[in-house]
């Protein structure tokens, strides 16, 4: 038996049976929402922060920021907790309360701004300013690194191989980026699929990056293909994922199935993977599920 951390990954793989007609088609939600502290971005957090120790980058002295939407901070508060380090996060003003209040009970400093942006410019003055060691979500290469490790041999493994398709929201790219590596290197054929809203649309979870903030790990050879989810989709089918499948996830997860649902109706047989991000529970402020 371990800690808490032992239990991030191996998530379920759950079919997803209600929303089209053709058998020789399957679509399963990987079920991100079971990590411990709730979403897929456990993953990625647990490798920046153990890896950065590991070379020594930081010690137990060491104050870390980073800029996020909710998710990854989240994770970063739980794993900062449990190895002591000192850890502020950056987040949008508009983030539901309840992840400012996850952060705050796992004993992260919280401070909220008025975009991503501005938190992802904020957390780079401080480092750079005043001693702060940034893990820096957008440019680490162990944030994908994770997902080679971990998803992509998951998804494989309980696929037998078979899968066709991998469908992700992308926001820092990272899951996108690292199970593309992992997946393609076994089968080049496999389709790997982002999603990104419409430009006037705002997802959580999901971004369409100004060409300046576009995340440096993100390798736009590596995606086979994006499809732009609106708002209103996004919306929806959380909705109906979790009235009709059971599945209760945010807006982001909603916009991975739109666009897994998109590819099940184009094509005559496959077997699609969409990422589950997180829960659906850490909405329940905002008019998601209202």
């Amino acid at each position: 038996m371990g800690n808490i951390i032992d239990t991030i990954g191996n998530t379920p793989l759950v079919e997803i049976t209600q929303f089209h007609t053709n058998p020789k088609v399957r679509i399963f939600a990987k079920m991100e929402g079971n990590n411990p502290a709730g979403s897929v971005k456990d993953r990625a957090a647990l490798n920046m922060i153990r890896s950065a120790m590991e070379r020594g980058d930081i010690t137990k002295d060491s104050k870390l920021i980073e800029a996020t939407s909710g998710n990854t901070g989240i994770a970063l508060a739980m794993i900062a907790g449990i190895y002591g380090l000192n850890l502020e996060l950056v987040m949008p003003a508009s983030s539901t309360r309840e992840r400012t209040l996850t952060m705050e009970a796992y004993g992260a400093k919280v401070t909220l701004l008025e975009s991503m942006e501005i938190c992802r410019d904020y957390a780079e003055e401080k480092a750079e300013k005043e001693g702060y060691f940034i893990l820096n979500q957008f440019a680490n290469p162990d944030n994908y690194e994770a997902h080679i490790k971990t998803t992509g041999p998951e998804i494989w493994r309980d696929t037998d191989g078979k899968i066709t398709h991998f469908v992700s929201a992308m926001g820092t790219t990272g899951t996108i980026m690292g199970n593309s590596i992992y997946l393609k290197e076994k089968n080049a054929a496999i389709q790997i699929v982002g999603c990104q809203p419409t430009p006037e649309s705002s997802i959580p979870g999901i971004r369409r990056w100004p060409e300046a903030y576009l995340p440096k790990i993100f390798d736009p050879s590596r995606v086979d293909r994006v499809i732009d989810i609106s708002q209103q989709e996004a919306t929806e089918f959380a909705r109906e994922l979790v009235k009709r499948e059971g599945v209760f996830a945010g807006m982001s997860t909603g916009g991975a199935f739109a666009g897994a649902l998109k590819i099940a109706n184009e094509i005559e047989a496959g077997l699609i993977v969409f990422i589950a991000c997180d829960r659906g529970d850490r909405y329940l402020s905002s008019d998601l599920f209202g």
